[in-house]
């Protein structure tokens, strides 16, 4: 697929552009959207409303999705077969607190985030600078994950705290604290 620079579009040329980047949520559609944004893993799928800015580090691997209206922007590692809910944001930046201003104007700080093969980000998640998700970790639905958590952990809540576990060779959800 080539990009075109094309500047007067017809009002059909114009109206399908739109509804590929924002209603289109197909196989072949997110497949494509990955591709026209020069993601280079195989299989990858790009929901309709997503924004992906990846910058030096950033990489997206093979048979990942990306979900309905997420962000990700900068220093974003994300491994083979992760799924990416809708609404995410998972960024690399932070802002500096400036003592002369009393503001967070001071600067930029960039910190990867690193999210490990396998691992689920359920809807609404967001997770922040500099965070490394575990290999095979599912984020609940709006989590907000400000630490490094372990590989096949459930985390839920805000800030993001463990509430069970995975059993990686059954695939068993051990909850913390649950009656059974």
């Amino acid at each position: 697929m080539t990009f075109s620079t094309k500047t007067n579009y017809t009002e059909d040329e114009f109206q399908n552009a739109v509804r590929f980047a924002n209603q289109s949520d197909n196989g072949p559609d997110n497949l494509n959207r990955a591709k026209m944004i020069g993601l280079k893993g195989k299989d990858i799928t790009v929901s309709p409303g997503a924004i992906i800015r990846l910058r030096d580090l950033g990489s997206i691997g093979d048979y990942s999705h990306i979900g309905l209206y997420t962000y990700i922007n900068g220093n974003v590692i994300i491994g083979s077969r992760v799924l990416i809910g809708p609404h995410c944001s998972i960024t690399s930046g932070n802002h500096k607190f400036c003592t002369k201003t009393k503001s967070f104007q001071g600067g930029h700080v960039d910190s990867p985030v690193l999210i490990k093969d396998g691992a689920w980000l359920s809807a609404g998640v967001i997770v922040t600078s500099g965070v490394t998700v575990g290999r095979g970790c599912l984020l609940c639905a709006n989590a907000t994950v400000t630490k490094d958590t372990d590989d096949f952990s459930l985390m839920a809540g805000s800030p993001a705290k463990k509430i069970g576990e995975i059993n990686p060779e059954t695939g068993e959800y051990i909850w913390y604290g649950r009656n059974k």
